[in-house]
């Protein structure tokens, strides 16, 4: 015997409001709601080509905003992301020429990012120099070096087609090793004492110190994440594209993983965020601009409505802030 309406209706609304209670509800809306016009209006958009173009859109975004958000949540940035992911590709480039073996040329080159969110880190909580002006200054450095020993030219990426396919080649690796680092980083802020120690640095720096909390390290942690993940990105980037770019990434793909993570529900007052909030506004920025350019949107219009689309999505997250707030009391 099939339940009364009232009573389906009653599920059906205890359903919905378990759904809206989530962070990241606007922003699955938003993005389901994206896939269906650009699918509409564009049958080619869910074809199988088209989305393993969208996976490597979202990609790189999702994993800069993994380190991105464990900084916005410390009430911290690194503007500098971007210049590390440029850097990455040709330290492992020269340290192959140098005669290392590749893995292991990933591996220093990986280091020498660790090192370059150490220094960043360490300027920023022991200087007390604000991570915007370090992490900006530490932009146009990293440039400076970036082009020096590149002397402007690319290059090709060191190592065989089969470790080219495993880095980035292959359509689907770059986004496996973006959901692989998602999943890790997750763990990372909502299970383990190194995340709940973030958020109650964000949430109130005095007295997380008060309560034992050592903030400096966890700053200094932060920094160092963000700039490996970074340098990892900007590698895997160059596998899938085939070629060292000294003037990849810069500021823009750092802006679009803090976007993806402002978009997903990072406060940019610091002690709270979600990474996978950070995906899945890298799945709506990777939705937009390929959705767009199947069709045909003028390119000098398209930050303008990447910008639109963003100031949207986040009006939705602090409606729906404020209406969880009501929902709770």
């Amino acid at each position: 015997m099939a339940p009364p309406a009232s009573v389906r209706r009653s599920g059906v609304r205890h359903a919905l409001g378990g759904f809206l209670v989530w962070r990241e509800a606007s922003v699955i809306l938003v993005a389901v709601l994206l896939v269906v016009y650009f699918e509409l209006t564009n049958g080619n958009f869910l074809t199988g080509d088209n989305i393993v173009t969208v996976s490597q859109f979202v990609a790189a975004p999702a994993i800069i905003a993994c380190g991105e958000i464990m900084l916005l949540i410390c009430k911290e940035i690194d503007l500098s992301a971007g210049q590390t992911f440029a850097l990455a590709p040709f330290l492992v480039y020269f340290g192959a020429k140098f005669g290392l073996p590749v893995i292991p040329a990933i591996v220093v080159a990986l280091g020498i990012c660790a090192a370059i969110g150490l220094a960043i880190g360490l300027i920023t909580v022991l200087l007390g120099v604000p991570s915007f002006v370090t992490t900006l200054g530490t932009y146009f450095l990293i440039t400076g070096v970036t082009l020096t020993i590149s002397r402007g030219f690319p290059a090709t990426p060191p190592g065989g087609s089969f470790l080219a396919g495993i880095m980035g080649a292959y359509g689907y690796s770059e986004i496996i090793w973006a959901l692989v680092i998602v999943a890790l980083m997750h763990i990372v802020l909502r299970h383990t004492r190194w995340g709940l120690h973030t958020s109650a640095v964000g949430g109130n720096e005095i007295a997380a110190a008060e309560a034992g909390i050592n903030v400096r390290r966890i700053k200094v942690g932060n920094f160092i994440i963000t700039a490996v993940l970074a340098g990892f990105t900007g590698i895997i980037e160059a596998y899938r594209v085939g070629s060292n770019d000294p003037l990849a990434g810069g500021s823009t793909i750092m802006f679009l993983g803090v976007a993806s993570g402002v978009i997903g529900g990072t406060a940019l007052t610091g002690g709270s965020g979600t990474i996978i909030g950070g995906l899945i506004g890298a799945i709506v920025l990777g939705v937009l601009q390929d959705g767009f350019t199947l069709q045909g949107i003028n390119a000098f219009l398209f930050d303008g409505i990447i910008g639109a689309a963003i100031l949207i999505a986040m009006i939705a997250n602090i409606r729906l802030a404020r209406w969880q707030r009501g929902v709770s009391r």
